[in-house]
């Protein structure tokens, strides 16, 4: 490969330019020839990888048209060093997790608190908790409280008695900004 030192001008210059495309890697550019891709036909999962990231350039551009959103992506690239669209870009693509369900305090009564550990690489806007018995009768549903605001750990606090001796499911669900969405399922019997 020959190495030739461009004009000040041209090294700025990014994506395509007739047949030719600059790409950047780190302080050196790359020209090289469009890629012919006449004759190729794309598959299912090329086809779905496309459109997902349609969808996420698309977020990108949902974040940049609300001031509110955008000043929130643009704090937290700055603190990592990254350009904002592409973080948010990122955001859409990684869904959050939820990591523990802690059901040491949840014995059935009115009041009693599970704790849930939710992670995203960006935020976890809600965390959504629903109580259901072994034949799925949902016993109760609401809402977790980020306890302490942004901490990553989030409350759910009971509103239902429940009997003993009843097997009780909980499904967690965590949701970020772009609507991507993280769940887990615990089971104990009272």
């Amino acid at each position: 490969m020959a190495k030739v030192k461009l004009n000040p001008i041209l090294e700025q210059i990014r994506g395509k330019v007739g047949d030719l495309v600059f790409k950047r890697y780190g302080d050196e550019v790359i020209i090289s020839q469009k890629p012919d891709l006449s004759g190729h036909e794309m598959s299912e999962a090329q086809l779905a990888a496309q459109d997902r990231f349609r969808q996420a350039a698309l977020y990108g551009k949902v974040v940049f048209a609300d001031p509110d959103t955008k000043a929130l992506y643009t704090e937290a690239a700055n603190q990592k060093g990254h350009p904002v669209f592409s973080l948010a870009v990122a955001d859409f693509f990684n869904a959050p997790s939820v990591d523990v369900v802690d059901l040491s305090g949840y014995s059935g009564a009115v009041g009693d608190e599970i704790v849930i550990l939710a992670s995203d690489d960006f935020d976890v806007i809600i965390v959504q908790v629903v109580l259901t018995d072994a034949e799925g009768n949902l016993i109760e549903s609401g809402a977790a409280v980020e306890t302490p605001p942004e901490s990553g750990r989030w409350v759910y606090t009971s509103t239902a008695e429940v009997s003993a001796g009843t097997t009780v499911r909980i499904a967690v669900t965590a949701e970020d900004r772009p609507g991507g969405v993280g769940e887990a399922e615990e089971e104990t019997t009272l």
